[in-house]
C-alpha cells in the first residue's frame, strides 16, 4: 500500500512538471515583443526627420509687446507706495512674511517693489512695477523676464488691473 501510494505522488509530480509548457507569463512576453519593436522603430524615426538649418538673412525685426491676458483684482495695498492701475506681479503669496522677503530682495535689486493684498484669494501679491498704461506695463512685464532669464518663478510674471 505505501509503495502504491508513493508510486502515485511520483506521478503526480511528474505530471505536475511536464504540463507546464513555459515558466514565462503572458505579460512578460508581450512587454518584450513590445520592447522589441520600439527598439525596431527608433532607428527609422530619427532618420526619417533631419534637421537642416536656415541661412539668417538679416536681422530680425523688433517684436511688438504682447500684452497679453490681464487679471482684474481688486487689491489693496499693504506696503511700499505708488501703486497705479497697472502692475507687474512676480510673486503669488499666502504668507505676508513671504511676500515681503521678496519685496526686500526687489528693492535690493532697485525696483520700487510694492506688497498688495487680495482678500478675495487671501493671496499677497508681490508687484515689481506698477504704471497707469496697460503697454507700458507689458513692456515692463517683457523686460523684467528678460532680466532674469534664469528665474522659473519670474519667467511667470504677470500682469495685473486694479479694480476698485
Amino acid at each position: 500500500m505505501k509503495k502504491l501510494l508513493v508510486w502515485g505522488m511520483g506521478l503526480c509530480l511528474v505530471l505536475a512538471f511536464t504540463s507546464c509548457k513555459s515558466s514565462e507569463s503572458a505579460y512578460k512576453k508581450a512587454y518584450e515583443k513590445a520592447k522589441q519593436q520600439e527598439l525596431a522603430e527608433a532607428p527609422a524615426a530619427e532618420e526619417a526627420a533631419p534637421v537642416v538649418a536656415a541661412p539668417v538673412t538679416s536681422a530680425p525685426a523688433a517684436a511688438p509687446v504682447a500684452v497679453g491676458n490681464v487679471r482684474e483684482e481688486k487689491i489693496q495695498l499693504v506696503s511700499g507706495e505708488g501703486l497705479k492701475a497697472y502692475s507687474v506681479v512676480c510673486g503669488s503669496f499666502g504668507v505676508k512674511a513671504n511676500a515681503e522677503g521678496l519685496k526686500n530682495k526687489l528693492a535690493a535689486e532697485g525696483y520700487n517693489a510694492l506688497v498688495v493684498f487680495n482678500p478675495d484669494r487671501n493671496m499677497y501679491r508681490v508687484v515689481a512695477a506698477s504704471y497707469d498704461d496697460r503697454m507700458q506695463a507689458a513692456q515692463a512685464r517683457d523686460d523684467f523676464k528678460a532680466k532674469h532669464p534664469n528665474n522659473a518663478d519670474f519667467q511667470k510674471a504677470w500682469l495685473l488691473y486694479r479694480v476698485y
